[in-house]
């Protein structure tokens, strides 16, 4: 693409053939000094429209490496990312982060919300880069909150909110972009079992609900098995579990 193609060429579209992401001998290593570490060897990998999957594995064998790649987070060091049939690999930061915003939700282990504003502001920030009404985006913030059942907790800071309401929250905000996948690095890494088995269950409702797909980086074998492909990570490749 030419310096000057338009950001709106670039960002994602339907699924390919109902192929929402898909890697081809993705590689990424890292070097510090005579330290050199190959963390993705060569990885192969397709993601369907509505399709769950886990991705399991020791820490440090390569999971969170590959979920950035695959958001466009990070480049790999060789290898092709396509989102909905357009490789990323070599647009810049800016076209990259717009086909992120159109296609790809985020959730992590740790929330990340904004400690002083309120569960709805949160949810709706990244509805705030576009064009909507400051109306319309509360509006939507909050069906959100109602469809992860805080509705009622909209005007609370993440401070009066337990830990298993601020992952509800980070849920809720993954997903009022309506992308198509929903990345998760360890959702239910931080709360009690308790908690864990809510935020399962309702990943797995938001999915057959709305037919995002969910792509989940876990330890949790509970949450692993709640998915259609469990696949594990081992010394940088990927094979079925």
């Amino acid at each position: 693409m030419n310096k000057g193609a338009s950001m709106a060429s670039t960002v994602a579209g339907e699924p390919h053939n109902g192929v929402v992401i898909r890697c081809s001998q993705l590689k990424k290593s890292f070097s510090e000094g005579d330290r050199h570490v190959d963390v993705l060897q060569g990885i192969d990998f397709t993601l369907m429209r509505g399709e769950r999957v886990a991705v399991i594995g020791s820490s440090g064998s390569g999971k969170s490496t590959l979920l950035h790649l695959l958001g466009g987070l990070d480049l790999p060091t060789s290898g092709d990312i396509h989102i909905n049939g357009q490789s990323i690999i070599h647009l810049s930061a800016a076209q990259r982060g717009a086909i992120r915003q159109g296609a790809i939700g985020f959730i992590y282990q740790f929330h990340h919300l904004l400690p002083e504003f309120t569960a709805l502001e949160n949810v709706a920030m990244p509805l705030l880069l576009g064009r909507s009404s400051i109306k319309s985006i509360k509006a939507r913030a909050r069906d959100y909150l109602g469809r992860v059942g805080l509705a009622h907790r909209a005007e609370h800071k993440p401070s009066a909110l337990s830990g298993g309401e601020r992952q509800r929250v980070a849920i809720a905000r993954a997903l009022v972009t309506h992308p198509q996948v929903v990345m998760a690095d360890e959702p239910t890494g931080n709360l009690d079992s308790d908690n864990a088995e809510q935020v399962q269950a309702l990943l797995l409702e938001l999915n057959q609900e709305m037919g995002t797909s969910f792509l989940v980086v876990t330890h949790d074998m509970d949450l692993a098995k709640q998915t259609g492909r469990v696949l594990r990570m081992s010394h940088g490749v990927l094979t079925p579990f």
